[in-house]
């Protein structure tokens, strides 16, 4: 196993200029995992390792976490702490790195609930609501129009792992993929913050197949988006706040979409 101590070493640099780039990110198909056991989660998840960087102490203190790591990488590399900070992304980093090929996913059920993430921008919003469309079921994820990068360093931690899981789609015009949406039979609700939207608790998705769209945080669903959408859910609010935040309400807009808010749930 080589050892890294420069910073200026290619392989290292490489790797170091996926950390803020999500156009680096895109055109390579490659992103940089950080921490022992998100970097396991990616190994165990099945994400392609491309090579795997730690610190001596890491290497000691990670046991467990490096061994399936090591197993899956194709290259293993030591690295100097110098050189570990310019992977990291973190306070305190733990030392564990892992230049990834971009996850193929799997869990995403194209004949399931769809959950469609309009123009989301903040990567831990996106990566909450990632961890629990994974967490609450099997559900068809989508990202429309300009959404953070769901593998940037925030995302991934906020996500848990379950970006490596879910089968995430992307899609940048809202007409082709409502028509398509709709072309296989689901339903399509927009969730807006409004009194004269349907609630949400009296819609009834254990039947048939339902989409639910969730606008960007600051400014919702875009106009478009919106006018095509079949009908406009809300959240009924008992208190004095009029919204949620994009994640808060994407747990409950999810809670009732799995079919749980009905006490049922297809699995």
């Amino acid at each position: 196993m080589d050892t890294i101590t420069s910073r200026r070493n290619p392989i290292v640099r490489a790797a170091a200029a996926l950390l803020g780039s999500p156009r680096e990110r895109r055109e390579r198909r490659e992103f940089l995992c950080e921490g022992a056991r998100l970097c396991r989660d990616a190994a165990e998840s099945g994400v392609r390792i491309k090579a795997c960087f730690f610190t001596p102490r890491a290497g000691e203190r990670y046991v467990e976490y490096l061994k399936p790591i090591l197993h899956a990488a194709e290259a293993a590399y030591t690295v100097e702490d110098p050189v570990a900070g310019l992977l990291s992304d973190t306070k305190s980093p733990q030392g564990v790195f892992c230049l990834c090929a971009w996850p193929q996913g799997g869990q995403g059920a194209h004949d399931g609930p769809c959950l469609v993430l309009e123009n989301i921008q903040d990567p831990g919003n996106l990566g909450t609501i990632l961890r629990t469309a994974e967490a609450l079921g099997r559900f068809r994820v989508v990202l429309l129009g300009d959404c953070c990068d769901p593998l940037g360093p925030k995302a991934l931690r906020a996500s848990m792992g379950a970006v490596f899981r879910l089968g995430i789609e992307t899609e940048g015009d809202p007409g082709r993929l409502m028509e398509g949406l709709k072309d296989e039979g689901y339903a399509v609700h927009g969730a807006v913050p409004s009194d004269r939207a349907l609630e949400v608790t009296g819609i009834d998705f254990t039947r048939g197949r339902h989409a639910v769209i969730i606008g960007n945080e600051g400014s919702g669903l875009s106009r478009e988006t919106a006018g095509l959408c079949g009908d406009l859910i809300t959240i009924p609010m008992g208190g004095r706040a009029e919204s949620l935040n994009a994640a808060a309400a994407a747990t409950v807009l999810l809670w009732e979409l799995s079919g749980r808010g009905e006490g049922k749930w297809r699995g």
